[in-house]
């Protein structure tokens, strides 16, 4: 027997995938109920959808500032296996961590300077390389990691959430899978919704974080700065080697993923768009580097050690406030932005998706926008990949966390490639510092990669490695498919021009009432030859046919063709067969197929829908054009 919730999870990725046909009249009450009216295209020109630097600092930083919250922990988990005594470890590695956050930031910034329409990898990547392949690895990498990015983020807010609530633990990840649905609703309202919903909850956040921190002084300067449980700096335990370290520090380096972001969506800020990127990049490496060096030494002065079900800042929070008011706030608020912080990787997803597409790499769905002026489709795939992960992976972030951080580094280092060859091919005012900074960042950012992808290699990074390259050669096929299309579409206006051809109509019928009137009409107002084809199953259907028809004065030709074996596809594909061969390559076959339209959507349950297999069988033949005649039921 299936279990109700992970029924629940089937059914809520199954609505993900409706959604991408919500356009059908069906269900076009439902979506405007959900995402609202739609907009009108010169809505996309004017300021709604762009933002001031400080809302945009939130929105778009999110992703980024919400991974202190299990940055550390997963720096603290990998330690974990040499024992408590290792936990001093996280100080050097949160450092060295803040130093790489500097000398990417730094790096992206001269990123927003060299492209200030939007300098994400794959764009610099296309500029500065000749060959297709750097960009797209730039932007196979960052869209695994944008997917990472949603499943572990949420399922990092569940995980605190049952922590302080364990009765919730068994439903993690149905859960996880629902709080996705409504973020997919969210975000397919537009970015100015996204920015009243999201900006708030993200600065209470951060002002919790630091509040957490301040506390945490104070409890210092009141208990000590060396506490029983503070492990002793400096030990070495056995056991403790280079790998562990290693390990701990790219588990450490999840923290940083989301930088991309604010480049990626320089067109979204007010103008001047440059300049306020840039502030909304040096505000969010202040106050990052602050929660993340003031978190991680509270966890060492503690002695704070990884407990399933527990997570670290859940016992941090339980000794400076116990569980009272402040503490479930907090969790409250470290929840929320863990789910808020995907918005800002919906809006990256979907938008490098949409260039990607629109360079013919990607299924140029994706460059379509919806309702809301958002890239929806992007937005649908998104979810519910990372929908995937969750049910895959059972809401585990520990288990995710090997995946993480590989694909983005990996970005990084193509952007900071890109860039140096940018620097040297136009120079410019103070190239040589541009060139410098971004020198030292593709040598820390290629470090880093090597660093993750061998320390998690056999931990899970090996997926990413495979899929990586899977997604390359798709975007080349995908590209080499449209190249070979609008090579056998195009031509010379000059010397090509439309032909007349013979056509021969064939009506299929399965009697004689309304619907094959309304469709014999139809075929015989079109001036061309027209043929009834009846499939009969024995001879007395067959006589009882031709009988009616003559009584009726054979409006046209009428041919019959017996079923043996009750099938319509098989007797009416020898019969076409037989009319191209006798008719010539010249000749067009124009099947004309009845279809009544029931007035109530449930009442097609009732009906065999023949035309629609019909139609999706008959495609298979070159020269058969098919056209279904609709009849509307009253009743």
């Amino acid at each position: 027997m299936i279990d109700a919730f992970r029924l629940l999870e089937i059914v809520l990725v199954v609505a993900l995938v409706l959604l991408m046909w919500s356009s059908i009249s069906n269900f076009a009450s439902l979506k405007r109920m959900l995402i609202g009216r739609p907009m009108p295209s010169r809505a996309l020109y004017t300021s709604h959808n762009q933002l001031f630097w400080l809302i945009a600092l939130p929105i778009l930083s999110a992703d980024l500032y919400s991974s202190v919250a299990y940055g550390p922990e997963a720096g603290l988990a990998e330690l974990a296996h040499v024992g408590p005594a290792a936990n001093w470890l996280i100080l050097p590695i949160t450092i060295a961590t803040v130093l790489l956050l500097f000398i990417l930031i730094m790096s992206y910034i001269m990123g927003v300077i060299a492209y200030p329409s939007g300098g994400g990898a794959y764009t610099i990547a296309k500029d500065n390389f000749k060959s297709g392949i750097p960009a797209l690895i730039a932007s196979s990498s960052l869209l695994v990691d944008y997917i990472l990015t949603v499943a572990v983020s949420i399922s990092s807010g569940i995980v605190n959430m049952a922590a302080a609530y364990p009765i919730l633990i068994p439903y993690q990840t149905t859960l996880a899978v629902f709080v996705i649905f409504i973020l997919v609703i969210i975000n397919l309202r537009g970015v100015a919704e996204s920015a009243r919903i999201f900006a708030w909850p993200t600065f209470f956040f951060m002002a919790s974080m630091i509040l957490v921190i301040i506390v945490g002084f104070i409890n210092e300067v009141r208990y000590g700065f060396v506490q029983p449980a503070t492990p002793p700096f400096g030990s070495v335990p056995e056991g403790l080697t280079m790998m562990v370290i290693l390990r701990a520090f790219s588990s450490a380096c999840s923290s940083l993923t989301g930088i991309e972001t604010i480049s990626n969506a320089v067109p979204i800020f007010r103008e001047p768009q440059q300049k306020n990127a840039i502030k909304t990049y040096i505000a969010l490496g202040v106050i990052t580097s602050v929660t993340l060096l003031g978190f991680s030494y509270h966890l060492y002065v503690h002695g704070i050690s990884i407990h399933p079900g527990v997570t670290a800042l859940s016992q941090l929070l339980e000794i400076y406030f116990g569980r009272g008011i402040l503490y479930q706030i907090i969790i409250w608020s470290t929840f929320v932005v863990l789910i808020l912080a995907a918005n800002s990787t919906f809006i990256g997803f979907s938008q490098l998706a949409a260039i990607v597409a629109a360079d013919g790499f990607l299924p140029r769905a994706f460059t379509n926008r919806g309702d809301r002026l958002m890239y929806s489709n992007g937005i649908i795939l998104l979810a519910a990949a990372a929908s995937l992960l969750i049910i895959i992976f059972r809401a585990n972030v520990n288990a995710l966390i090997p995946l993480y951080a590989i694909g983005v580094f990996l970005a990084f280092t193509v952007a900071q490639i890109g860039l140096l060859r940018r620097w040297i091919r136009i120079k410019g005012p103070y190239w040589q510092l541009k060139f410098g900074i971004n020198l030292i960042g593709t040598i820390v950012t290629a470090l880093v990669t090597l660093i993750v992808a061998v320390t998690k290699f056999r931990s899970g990074a090996w997926i990413v490695l495979i899929i990586l390259p899977l997604i390359i050669l798709s975007s080349i096929a995908i590209r080499r498919h449209y190249n070979q299309t609008a090579d056998e579409l195009r031509i010379d206006p000059k010397t090509t021009h439309p032909e007349q051809h013979h056509v021969l109509s064939v009506v299929l019928v399965s009697g004689i009432h309304r619907v094959v009137l309304n469709t014999l009409s139809f075929a015989t107002s079109l001036g061309t030859d027209v043929v009834a084809v009846y499939v009969g199953f024995n001879d007395e259907s067959i006589r009882q046919m031709e009988k009616r028809w003559e009584e009726w004065g054979s409006p046209c030709r009428l041919v019959t063709l017996k079923s043996e074996y009750r099938s319509i596809l098989r007797p009416l594909s020898k019969f076409i067969r037989r009319l191209e061969v006798k008719e010539g390559e010249a000749e067009h076959i124009h099947v004309i197929l009845p279809q009544f339209i029931p007035r109530v959507w449930w009442h097609n349950l009732l009906h065999n829908q023949s035309a629609l297999l019909l139609r999706a069988w008959l495609f298979r033949y070159k020269d058969v054009v098919i056209t279904t005649v609709p009849y509307h039921l009253r009743k």
